[in-house]
């Protein structure tokens, strides 16, 4: 089943070129927005450049029902048949959020996502912001290669932390107290948990706990759902702290 990491809430998803036909808002003197299509053409172009080992896999976007606010994802390949690199973005047109952009990895299976916290940035829609974007991109690219080979390697090291159902549950507490998720989330990652959609994460582990979490982030907003997913990783991934509520 492919689809994009998040369902925006009231929202839509679309291709490129749907996002050219997005009326922008005014600019003013203290605000200039950033076209919608102009940065998903310009992440890919940049991309295209500078990741030469890697092979575009597919591009998906979803905007509100209005258009104001925009989350896609790139997802590249370079061999593996289990995950690709993944470049998530997003963008608004009525103030809400700031461009924001973040490396991270998908999961070919489900489509779900890992974002650490070292390369989300983003940057106010100020008069030169075209400028900051263009070195932030080029910044962002050239270290997303060695972000995605620590994801690659957090994910192998979670498939060998065993979890039991109490452990998933103490987990599962933790991240709700955290922000991570929501009380509506909480019996989607126990479904997801207890009966996975896919065989893969029928293991019972820190990384199936965490495809777990990443399937009920699906319906995170727009707004939210680069910093859950960041959360949720330095929360569960090894490279951040060992889970003191395993095997405990």
């Amino acid at each position: 089943m492919t689809q994009l990491l998040m369902h925006t809430a009231g929202g839509d998803y679309c291709s490129l070129d749907d996002l050219r036909e997005i009326p922008m808002p005014e600019e003013t003197r203290s605000y200039k927005p950033v076209s919608h299509y102009d940065l998903a053409k310009n992440l890919a172009e940049v991309s295209g450049t500078l990741l030469r080992d890697y092979e575009l896999e597919r591009s998906q976007y979803g905007l509100t029902r209005d258009g104001a606010q925009l989350f896609g994802v790139h997802t590249y390949r370079n061999g593996s048949d289990s995950m690709g690199l993944s470049i998530g973005f997003r963008n608004s047109y009525d103030k809400s959020m700031s461009v924001g952009i973040a490396i991270g990895a998908s999961v070919f299976v489900c489509d779900n996502l890992a974002l650490t916290g070292e390369i989300a940035i983003a940057r106010k829609h100020t008069s030169n912001v075209w400028n900051d974007l263009e070195e932030l991109i080029i910044t962002t690219i050239y270290r997303s290669q060695h972000n995605f080979s620590r994801i690659v390697e957090d994910a192998q090291v979670m498939q060998g932390q065993h979890l039991t159902d109490n452990d998933a549950y103490r987990l599962l507490g933790l991240l709700y107290g955290q922000g991570v998720i929501t009380p509506r989330q909480i019996p989607v990652v126990k479904k997801e948990w207890l009966t996975p959609s896919h065989d893969e994460f029928e293991d019972r582990s820190v990384w199936s706990m965490y495809n777990a979490v990443t399937e009920a982030l699906k319906t995170a907003p727009p707004t939210k759902i680069m910093e859950k997913h960041i959360a949720l990783h330095q929360l569960l991934a090894p490279t951040h702290h060992e889970l003191s509520l395993v095997g405990s």
